[in-house]
């Protein structure tokens, strides 16, 4: 049994050079980082009002002062940007939500979007002053003491959040790298056929790419993953078996791209007659792009069936 183990981890081993540096996370922390001018500037704006500090505000006795503090947070301009987890920067009023639910500790979208709508208010902004003011009177004794409201707090909350979000994010942007790939590799090579714009869904499954030529459709489900074991991993190798079974069994042709870097399963026993495997992890952006221009390229017999 050992000498069984043993064999698998040496052949995995032997396809993959590991990343041992963990790049999301330093990703995470340089995004999270950038985000203090929005803290610093929302320090500045508390100190304007009369408090010395965060905790001085959150802190504040009155109801009726927090929440005209509040209101003037979500009316007034601020120059600094929020950057969600890829980098980008979020639409200014979303930016003012998210840094209040985040610095409350609570998921602006997940859990407090809901709320939000049900909450008493004529305007969005009545709103989420009302609710703002709610969570700052329930969360406030939890954490009484002025340093869970300083920036190296906030920043351990701001890095979780954006880690949780990073994800489907990353995921939306190697999808665009995808897209982008094929059109100049089609537009390379005189290819003429059409890219989809968002996914495909096929009953209960959805492909991140569709390519439709006069002679038929190809599927491609792309599928990334930035961690090696773990119970998700079987999860991961089910799903893209799953995908091609849905497309095959439709009267598709399903052609997976797979970007891990590192996967236990049998590539050869994959129920597709192509796939592209990259044995890279998704955060290496520099290697990613010519790595899957070169395996678009060896599948252009594949393409040109379509025409």
């Amino acid at each position: 049994m050992a000498t069984k183990g043993r064999g698998r981890r040496e052949k995995i081993a032997a396809k993959t050079v590991f990343v041992v540096d963990n790049l999301r996370l330093q990703d995470l922390i340089l995004i999270a980082s950038k985000n203090r001018a929005f803290y610093d500037e929302f320090l500045g704006f508390l100190r304007r009002e009369g408090y010395k500090s965060v905790h001085q505000f959150v802190t504040e006795r009155s109801d009726s002062q927090a929440e005209d503090t509040f209101r003037k947070y979500f009316e007034i301009p601020f120059s600094s940007s929020m950057l969600d987890g890829v980098g980008r920067s979020l639409e200014a009023n979303k930016a003012k939500w998210y840094f209040i639910a985040w610095m409350f500790r609570d998921a602006p979208a997940q859990r407090l979007g809901p709320i939000l709508e049900t909450t008493e208010g004529k305007t969005l902004i009545d709103r989420k002053v009302r609710l703002s003011n709610k969570l700052r009177r329930f969360v406030t004794p939890l954490l009484p003491e002025p340093e869970h409201w300083d920036w190296p707090a906030i920043f351990e909350v701001v890095l979780a959040r954006l880690e949780g979000s990073r994800r489907a994010l990353k995921g939306g942007l190697i999808e665009g790298l995808v897209r982008k790939t094929l059109k100049e590799v089609f537009a390379e090579n005189g290819l003429e056929l059409q890219i989809s714009e968002k996914e495909v869904r096929l009953h209960d499954e959805s492909y991140d790419v569709a390519i439709l030529g006069k002679k038929g459709k190809i599927l491609i489900p792309v599928k990334t993953r930035e961690t090696m074991g773990g119970g998700h991993a079987l999860l991961f190798t089910r799903d893209i078996h799953k995908s091609i079974s849905v497309a095959k069994e439709n009267g598709f042709e399903c052609v997976p791209i797979i970007i891990a870097e590192s996967w236990g399963g049998d590539l050869e026993k994959l129920p597709c007659k192509q796939h592209i495997y990259i044995p890279l992890n998704p955060n290496q952006a520099v290697q990613l792009e010519p790595a899957l221009r070169k395996k678009i390229q060896e599948l252009l017999p594949l393409f040109w069936s379509l025409w």
